[in-house]
């Protein structure tokens, strides 16, 4: 009887070992299948047009989604006398709620400042403006009325000589020098920004404090034999697992740093020319220009304005291959850009693309993913 047990259990191991193997062999025959590519088309009827009270927008400098899928955009009011016959300059920060409607707007373009560049809601719906020309940042009431922080003292540069004529310091301080772009730390409240969206200014990556505490900063990585790369931090945006993605514009590429400032990796942005070189304005601006998140919790894919190639990039976050595009190139017609220069998720995966010289935002609709 003992025999025959113990028969009966090297039977079953021997089996057990072949059954291992085999579904080895056919884990590793079958390959992994590859992510999905989302398919997106222009929804024609977002926004609600025509625009309250006869708006005319100038250039669009940024836009941001807050957690009710409202679209907050930038208009940096940018017209001449002539554009404005029979219509009225819109408001400086226009909201619209899901369906496209406008269902707000605010703001005192002088205090707000010149160049609005990006914008933030945070979880008290407090809404954070970067003005890139004045080199501050500031913290509104959601609805306008009140300003509660502002980062860095209006009209006063970090240079040498406190203007823009000056030469960059870059110094350890809360002053910028044509900051562009900022997220705030979910875990921390920290705040940073991407400071320097032009040549000239800053180039640096600087983190305050919710107070506007300087914290420390950090440079674009470059390696021994990229000098002569201009270090233009165009964008910045946190991913959920606590990754720092930046727009290193002048370099085609996306850099990831951890929140202190450790280099972590490079995502090139290539592009294709949609004109001759000898007349081509496309091509000259950059590639990575700035960027958004999927809304899933892994947030698997990464949304990126290429300004050269006139589309908007999707890639896999994690490996930076570039799984679709959508656009239809330079123009004013649907799905068409001109100068594309802001982007934002909203909730459902659709995807919202701001315009400066097109002075228009567009929605995407996510019809396969």
């Amino acid at each position: 009887m003992d025999k025959q047990l113990s028969l009966a259990r090297t039977a079953v191991l021997i089996a057990s070992v072949c059954t291992s193997v085999a579904l080895v062999g056919l884990f590793v025959s079958v390959p992994a299948m590859a992510q999905p590519a989302p398919r997106y088309e222009v929804d024609p009827n977002w926004p609600q047009l025509p625009l309250p009270d006869r708006w005319l927008t100038g250039g669009l400098g940024g836009m941001c989604v807050d957690g009710r899928d409202h679209v907050f955009v930038l208009n940096r009011q940018n017209v001449v006398a002539e554009d404005l016959d029979a219509a009225r300059l819109a408001p400086p920060v226009i909201e619209f709620d899901p369906d496209g409607q406008a269902v707000q707007s605010w703001g005192d373009p002088d205090r707000l400042g010149a160049r609005l560049h990006d914008c933030h809601v945070d979880a008290d719906q407090n809404v954070w403006i970067v003005a890139a020309g004045t080199g501050v940042i500031q913290k509104y009431s959601s609805d306008g009325d009140e300003l509660l922080l502002q980062v860095g003292r209006t009209g006063v540069y970090d240079s040498s000589d406190g203007t823009r004529d000056g030469t960059p310091l870059n110094s350890d301080t809360a002053q910028f020098f044509l900051p562009a772009s900022l997220d705030i730390d979910a875990t921390t409240g920290d705040i940073y920004v991407a400071d320097g969206e032009l040549p000239g200014g800053n180039q640096r990556i600087a983190v305050v404090d919710h107070t506007g505490r300087f914290l420390r900063q950090w440079a674009l990585h470059r390696t021994a034999g990229e000098g002569n790369l201009t270090a233009l931090p165009h964008c910045l945006r946190i991913s959920n697992d606590g990754l720092v993605y930046v727009c290193d514009r002048e370099a085609d590429r996306i850099q990831v740093f951890d929140r202190m400032g450790n280099f972590i990796r490079n995502i090139d942005v290539a592009w294709q020319p949609t004109t001759p070189p000898e007349g081509r304005r496309s091509g000259t601006r950059g590639t990575a220009v700035v960027l958004g998140f999927s809304p899933d919790p892994e947030q698997r894919l990464l949304f990126v304005v290429n300004q050269n190639s006139v589309r908007v990039d999707i890639l896999n976050r994690q490996t930076g291959e570039l799984l679709s595009s959508f656009g239809g190139g330079p123009g004013r017609y649907r799905s068409q850009f001109t100068l594309p220069h802001g982007i934002g998720v909203d909730s459902a995966g659709n995807v919202y693309v701001a315009e400066q010289e097109g002075r228009r935002i567009q929605k995407f609709r996510l019809v396969t993913q």
